[in-house]
């Protein structure tokens, strides 16, 4: 202040704080630097299937694009992560007897790979037998994605198995079968949520009476509440922020909800009734506070507008799309219309649809069932049967700039995005593809 004289300690005193501050600042934002291009979880760092990355090329050679790096590794569906230079994701470790039919008796395995090489970093083995009523055709799985936090990684298995691991070594840190302590469900195919972090917790569903959803410590996996009456579920939690309020959407036999992330108490809840209660796909938030959801199985697409009125709770039915049908795959919103691929045990299309009106901007033939993801105005699609494709999107228009088969039948497992990096999945190999923009100006050399 003018006029005001400081004393020699308050001046060093000062200095001493603005260097902290600014020293703060540095390291707050080198760290968003080092973790912005992370994909620590199911769906990417905010669950949206969206990448942050910026300089994707605008079309591929015909083969496809250039590949990092490809290995075997075993059955299974489980995405991949990544962290800082190291990929995790899951695989089966179970003798194959017959087509479509695989040993009761296995193991699982969550395993750590370099992300620049594909070698294996280490791997955490663990036995996994079937329970009787399990019913195993479509693969021998794991379906979950593991989850990092800090030092910590946490993965869970078809047959409810939960581990936390360091994520350096792979040691365990701790364990739970949710099977044996909360009657979890393998659900007939094999448990497939993925963690969802919350604060110090862990977030699954789990099913039954007062427990359909959990929390656990991350530090040592103690309980820090159990709620609802909701079945086990395939489709993954996600944490959102809804009018200034943060809440964990689920989806499970009782539709789409709306829950207290800190007691798991129930905020609202949307009707959504499937066969055999298969609710797959993870829900979407999109603008407006419309939450997407969108079922295979006699069921269609929602579009539910969630309000906060006073203290109470609203989620109210805007449309209803018997045709739009995600049977296990994702989609994506962006703007006012969500994307994603249609088709159950028939013919496929990918289509967007508005979120306000709920009718298709577009439907268009060419892919079998699809996953995907975005990022810098592109989408990258995989199909069931290893097809790779780049478009542009808008409302009306699915515009494909390159396509390439580059994984075998059947890959039903999500990309990875990271820098310009695409990590693919099918049941045999991982593999790594260079999709950036320098990758395509190298192609035309």
């Amino acid at each position: 202040m003018r006029g005001t004289t400081m004393t020699p300690f308050q001046l060093v005193k000062d200095r001493i704080t603005v260097f902290l501050g600014c020293a703060a600042f540095v390291w707050l934002s080198a760290s968003a630097v080092a973790s912005a291009g992370d994909w620590p979880q199911w769906g990417g760092p905010r669950r949206t299937f969206k990448a942050d990355c910026k300089n994707l090329a605008s079309k591929w050679p015909e083969d496809g694009p250039r590949k990092l790096w490809d290995i075997e590794l075993g059955d299974g569906y489980s995405a991949i992560i990544r962290d800082g230079d190291t990929l995790f994701t899951m695989y089966s470790v179970r003798k194959q007897i017959g087509e479509q039919k695989w040993e009761a008796e296995g193991q699982e395995a969550v395993v750590a790979l370099d992300a620049a090489t594909g070698a294996k970093k280490w791997e955490f083995k663990y036995d996994a037998p079937w329970e009787k009523d399990m019913n195993m055709e479509f693969g021998p799985g794991p379906h979950s994605t593991p989850l990092v936090v800090g030092d910590r990684l946490f993965a869970v298995g078809c047959t409810c198995k939960l581990h936390c691991l360091d994520k350096t070594s792979g040691k365990v840190l701790w364990s739970k079968d949710l099977h044996k302590e909360f009657e979890a469900s393998t659900l007939g195919r094999g448990y497939g949520a993925s963690p969802l972090a919350y604060k110090d917790t862990i977030i699954l569903p789990v099913g039954g009476e007062g427990r359909g959803v959990i929390a656990l410590r991350q530090s040592d996996g103690g309980v820090v509440w159990k709620n609802q009456n909701s079945s086990g579920t395939y489709a993954s939690p996600m944490l959102v922020t809804i009018d200034g309020v943060e809440q964990i959407i689920t989806f499970a036999d009782n539709g789409v909800s709306g829950l207290n992330p800190g007691d798991g108490s129930l905020l609202w809840n949307a009707p959504h009734k499937t066969q055999y209660d298969a609710n797959i796909s993870t829900p979407v938030l999109c603008r407006d506070n419309i939450v997407f959801c969108s079922s295979a199985y006699g069921n269609g697409a929602r579009g539910i507008e969630v309000k906060k009125e006073g203290d109470a709770w609203t989620a109210r039915e805007l449309w209803y799309n018997p045709k739009m049908k995600i049977h296990h795959g994702n989609a994506v919103s962006i703007g006012r219309h969500v994307y994603g691929s249609s088709g159950d045990f028939g013919p496929a299309f990918f289509a967007s649809v508005d979120i306000r009106t709920g009718e298709f901007g577009f439907k268009k033939r060419g892919f079998s069932k699809a996953t995907c993801v975005y990022a810098d105005k592109k989408l990258i699609i995989l199909d069931e049967d290893g097809n790779l494709a780049l478009a542009k999107v808008s409302p009306k228009k699915l515009k494909v700039l390159s396509k390439a088969q580059v994984c075998r039948k059947i890959a039903w497992t999500v990309p990875t995005l990271v820098d310009g990096v695409l990590y693919l999945r099918d049941r045999h190999r991982v593999l790594a593809l260079d999709i950036s923009e320098g990758a395509e100006q190298a192609a035309l050399r």
